[in-house]
């Protein structure tokens, strides 16, 4: 899992150069626990980490270069810019 996650680092740090490293492995961490959660409370059956990192590489590839404009309204979501 911790190499999934620094290739998903690297992938959106290629498609954002506004982040450092630790900026962009919160959002790629946060937008993997955000699908599987709501995957989950949707009472979907889990497809695996592979149908999850299919989805962060879609909104990396789609939002990415977005991501540093972000203004949480859910204090939860706070931490992803600071």
């Amino acid at each position: 899992m911790e190499e999934k996650f620094k290739e998903l680092t690297e992938r959106l740090m290629q498609r954002n150069q506004e982040f450092t490293v630790e900026q962009a492995r919160t959002w790629v961490e946060s937008l993997w626990e955000d699908f599987e959660a709501t995957y989950a409370k949707a009472g979907r059956k889990y497809r695996g980490p592979e149908t999850t990192e299919a989805v962060v590489i879609k909104w990396i590839d789609q939002y990415g270069p977005y991501l540093h404009r972000y203004e949480p309204g859910q204090k939860k979501f706070s931490h992803l810019n600071e």
